[in-house]
């Protein structure tokens, strides 16, 4: 099997494991329509195990143009950047280099996005098992990850304009 290695930017695909998308929604500080909200995450269950998984996600994120640790980057504000975010009939697909992921939204989370026309899109390395897909993931569990500061840290962040079909 293949090692990460960051300096040199390499990982085997295997390494990321399993990538799952969770969206929410929330109020605006300034008020106006909500904020929606998709955190992409790993289970950490990837061929290495989740250490050789968080720095594979760290390179595939590097790799993609989103910077970890730093303030979000704006799609709209740049034009070449390989992340795309389609929201079409309840569902969402992210899109990058490394990967594409889907998430059945509730009905609230497309409306949110679809208000704003943007997610707030926060990438984590840090893999999370507890998130799985087709389980309840409650408001506390996930704001316990989502919120916690050294996840925030060790984070990619985006801004991604909604697309729809058509």
């Amino acid at each position: 099997m293949t090692t990460p290695r960051t300096a040199t930017g390499t990982f085997a695909q295997a390494q990321l494991g399993t990538i799952t998308l969770i969206g929410w929604g929330g109020e605006h500080p300034d008020g106006g329509p909500d904020v929606a909200f998709l955190l992409v995450h790993s289970f950490g269950n990837g061929t290495d195990g989740p250490a050789a998984g968080e720095a594979a996600m760290r390179v595939a994120l590097d790799r993609s143009g989103l910077p970890v640790g730093a303030g979000p980057v704006y799609a709209a504000e740049t034009p070449r950047l390989p992340v795309k975010l389609l929201v079409q009939a309840g569902q969402a697909v992210l899109t990058l280099p490394h990967f594409t992921a889907q998430y059945p939204a509730p009905r609230e989370w497309p409306a949110a996005a679809g208000q704003r026309g943007e997610v707030h899109t926060m990438f984590a390395t840090r893999p999370w098992p507890e998130g799985t897909p087709g389980r309840p993931v409650s408001a506390e569990l996930l704001r316990s990850f989502a919120a916690d500061a050294e996840v925030i840290m060790t984070s990619a962040h985006c801004v991604l304009p909604v697309r729809g079909l058509g």
